[in-house]
């Protein structure tokens, strides 16, 4: 999305007029629906509103209308539906319900999906997917064989994070966690820094191997080592670890360990970044806070969720040209974390 005013949608007429937004698409469509009469007055007044506004159906909204019952499902893996506003999915899901509005599609929220081993599952006795038109899915970690499944099966989806193949190409819109990366990295460099490391898994979920990926490129490019350290311990055990190498900037994949980081450096007196530079991939994706603003990149959340409805209204509506694999570019931060060595 841009700054630019916000487009009226089918809804803001429906609060304008007093009306149903189904109303307001039965009259833009001129017709009735199962038999359902508009009062002349009620037209006329949706009419007036629409003439007023200047609104313009999208031509994806018409294909919809014209196709589909634009019911859209969102599907999360994580066992609790994100609502709070300080939710790492938050975000992501405030542009996808602004991105159905404007198409004129209500969402279906798969919230009655069973949890096992901590997970949701899409496919079980009772999944309602059908239900819906297609599904946006988020998740860090989406199950391997569902996503083959659902491309198998030809279930129209979107995954909000990129994806590898699962027997076929699969829909997403995700973050450039490479470029971003390599990106930090650099500014690393560029402030004098030649002992760097990555703490973090590196490995598993497409954003934690593509933000190592950025990382090892970036570092080897320049004659530097890929050092690699593990945050699955205690972080005094990692700053310990961290220290005795002569490392000077850290990169952490998980905002949440380098605010532990920090706390532990303060514990030996130490102090961030004089003593230790640290490079925040990303937004918490996990409770915390800090005082300290890492230097690193946001994600571009918002933008993710409204894209994948993009995406996923585009492939339902056949619309020439659609664009199904995405990566945006993810926000620079210039935070305190950053000095030279």
């Amino acid at each position: 999305m841009t700054g630019s005013r916000r487009r009226v949608t089918q809804q803001d007429i429906a609060r304008m007029t007093g009306v149903s937004q189904a109303t307001v698409s039965l009259v833009l469509n001129g017709r009735g629906d199962g038999g359902v009469r508009i009062a002349p007055e009620t037209r006329e007044r949706v009419l007036e509103a629409i003439r007023a506004t200047g609104y313009v159906a999208d031509p994806v909204a018409r294909r919809l209308a014209a196709r589909h019952n634009r019911i859209l499902g969102v599907f999360t893996y994580e066992p609790v539906f994100p609502a709070g506003t300080g939710d790492f999915y938050h975000p992501f899901l405030v542009g996808i319900e602004e991105s159905a509005e404007r198409l004129g599609c209500d969402l279906l929220l798969l919230t009655s999906a069973p949890v096992t081993g901590g997970r949701r599952r899409i496919f079980h006795d009772d999944n309602r997917l059908r239900l819906a038109d297609g599904c946006v899915l988020l998740g860090r970690s989406l199950d391997r064989d569902e996503l083959g499944r659902l491309v198998a099966e030809g279930h129209p989806f979107v995954s909000v994070g990129r994806r590898d193949d699962a027997g076929g190409p699969v829909p997403y819109v995700g973050a450039d966690y490479a470029t971003a990366t390599a990106a930090v990295v650099r500014r690393a460099l560029d402030a004098g820094h030649t002992r760097l490391a990555y703490a973090g898994q590196g490995v598993g979920p497409e954003s934690h191997a593509d933000r190592f990926a950025g990382y090892r490129d970036a570092v080897e490019a320049a004659g530097l080592p890929a050092r690699h350290d593990s945050t699955d311990r205690a972080p005094a055990e990692l700053l310990d670890t961290l220290l005795a190498a002569g490392v000077t900037a850290v990169l952490v994949e998980e905002y949440a360990d380098g605010v532990a980081l920090a706390a532990a450096a303060r514990e030996r007196g130490l102090t961030v970044p004089t003593d230790l530079s640290i490079l925040a991939l990303g937004d918490p994706t996990r409770p915390t806070s800090s005082d300290l603003e890492f230097t690193g990149f946001r994600i571009p959340r918002r933008e993710m969720g409204w894209q994948a409805v993009e995406v996923l209204t585009g492939l339902l509506a056949e619309v020439p040209g659609t664009v199904t694999q995405r990566l945006l570019p993810c926000q620079p931060v210039d935070g305190a974390s950053l000095a030279p060595p």
